[in-house]
């Protein structure tokens, strides 16, 4: 693989974790073997990048995994032949990759949900979407290939109902909005999303259901689903999401990472044509943030 330096100034080992997919650790590696050249040139990590450079560099192979179903605790809202619908807890991982083999959802659903689609291959069985690792809350599962190809197609027709809640930073100007910007991989980080004229189009709509001075309480409803979307979306305006650690400030409210929770999930069942709608409570910390957020209001009015 190889690319073209925008702008110069970083270190050799530096611009190459910042704009590929490789980590830091894995760039060193491959500079000290020779296999990254910059012009054609093999070159020492603290070298400087200078705008116009040309750096190619090597991707590695995927690892081959292996994954076990697991007894992992895991609530299932609903599930018949073709569908499940679950409740993922903050801090577990959907699918496995090198980092997690174990653990996820994937290796939960292997042991309580026996037959599972094959669609997505055997590292996300039944995996018709995701959420991120640290938020919380529905995803649809299915349970066979044709269950699986249809809801897929629904998402992409954008008929599907995403609802998440999110407290986010700051006092929003208006009660409800849409924010339509496209999202694709960041320039200046690659292992980070970003609004960007080159990205995918993406909207979100958004609506205050509380607010607390400096957080509010948002219901966010995605029409699109990208990668970290509500995320890079309430940033890009200003408000990113509460304890969000790679698209917020450090100063953030205590928690398990981003206060963000895919509350309501609505799809078509894809054998029955029905309609179906599912709700899920937030999680406890979620529920302690928010009575903390509502005293200290309370607090401030009678001061």
């Amino acid at each position: 693989m190889e690319i073209k330096i925008e702008t110069g100034g970083l270190r050799l080992d530096k611009a190459l974790s910042d704009l590929t997919e490789l980590s830091r650790s894995l760039a060193n590696e491959q500079i000290k073997s020779g296999q990254v050249l910059v012009n054609g040139q093999v070159k020492k990590a603290k070298y400087t990048v200078q705008e116009g450079d040309v750096v190619t560099y090597h991707v590695p192979e995927p690892e081959v995994l292996e994954y076990v179903a697991e007894n992992l605790p895991l609530e299932i809202i609903y599930q018949d032949d073709d569908v499940a619908v679950v409740n993922k807890p903050q801090g577990m991982v959907v699918h496995p990759s090198a980092g997690h083999t174990s653990g996820t959802l994937v290796n939960a659903l292997m042991y309580h949900i026996k037959d599972l689609s094959g669609i997505n291959g055997v590292l996300r069985p039944g995996i018709v979407h995701r959420i991120d690792k640290d938020t919380s809350g529905l995803l649809m599962i299915a349970k066979n290939d044709e269950a699986h190809l249809a809801l897929a197609q629904e998402l992409k027709d954008k008929k599907s109902l995403r609802k998440y809640w999110a407290i986010v930073h700051g006092n929003l100007p208006n009660d409800r909005g849409v924010i339509e910007a496209p999202i694709g991989r960041s320039e200046k980080d690659r292992k980070k999303q970003a609004v960007t004229a080159k990205g995918k189009p993406a909207v979100t709509r958004f609506q205050v259901l509380e607010r607390f001075g400096d957080y509010s309480l948002v219901e966010l409803q995605l029409e699109t689903g990208r990668t970290h979307q509500i995320r890079v979306h309430m940033a890009y305006i200003g408000h990113p999401v509460a304890g969000d650690e790679v698209y917020g400030p450090r100063k953030t409210l205590k928690g398990h990472g981003q206060f963000l929770h895919a509350k309501t999930l609505g799809f078509t069942h894809p054998r029955t044509g029905e309609t179906m709608e599912f709700t899920s409570d937030i999680p406890d910390i979620f529920k302690e943030t928010l009575e903390k957020l509502r005293n200290h209001q309370i607090n401030r009015k009678q001061l």
